[in-house]
């Protein structure tokens, strides 16, 4: 069982950066993907970074370049680090965990793969 916890999350100008973290009760180790989504009301849930357990990395291309998925040693946090924010990414961010084998980098980004969530943190992005 892994428990998830977000933070980080707050209002920002436009261009501003934020650092989300997720810290988990339980090792995410055994866990070979794990990510970051967002949803907004009325919309999917969104992949936005994915990382595997031999460091393969994804990202939407909406965010490509300008956030940045990582993991301490640990691997019992989860961190995403974005600069360059724009209002369209404003949205609720949740970090997830998915099962303990290898999804294929391919699937990186769909939140059906994941099966451990946390509550999410609100990220704020004023024009």
């Amino acid at each position: 069982q892994v428990q998830l916890a977000e933070s980080g999350g707050g209002s920002v100008q436009s261009g501003g950066s934020l650092r989300l973290s997720c810290a988990a009760v339980g090792n995410i180790g055994d866990s070979y993907n794990v990510g970051w989504f967002r949803e907004v009301p009325g919309k999917r849930r969104e992949g936005v970074a994915g990382i595997d357990r031999a460091g393969r990395i994804s990202y939407a291309d909406s965010v490509k370049g300008r956030f940045t998925i990582s993991q301490d040693s640990t691997k019992t946090s989860l961190y995403l680090q974005m600069n360059s924010l724009k209002p369209e990414d404003t949205a609720m961010y949740y970090c997830a965990v998915g099962p303990p084998y290898n999804i294929g980098v391919h699937r990186h980004l769909l939140a059906d793969e994941y099966k451990y969530w946390g509550r999410g943190t609100l990220v704020t992005v004023a024009s």
